[in-house]
């Protein structure tokens, strides 16, 4: 799960909002090269090159893309069955 302490959060938010910022403002064919690079450049530099932790990194992204997914994807879906009915 990736509820951290609030306390914990304040340390990452600035930067990354700033980040955000900036990759909102690269046309929206850039966006997911963008995202991709800083992802992978992140962790290249934090999980070194030994089998578990590249399988560590593998799971932590696993995780975030389920986390997207039941966050946002799921609800947006849900709201759509809701406005044009279901399969």
């Amino acid at each position: 799960m990736p509820y951290i302490k609030k306390e914990d959060r304040e340390f990452y938010d600035e930067i990354i909002n700033e980040l955000a910022e900036i990759i909102s403002k690269r046309n929206v064919e850039l966006q997911d090269g963008d995202m991709n690079y800083i992802i992978t450049s992140l962790i290249k530099k934090i999980y070194p090159v030994k089998y578990k932790d590249i399988n560590r990194a593998v799971g932590m992204m696993e995780c975030v893309k389920q986390e997207y997914y039941h966050r946002v994807a799921g609800p947006y879906e849900d709201t759509k069955i809701k406005e044009n009915g279901d399969v």
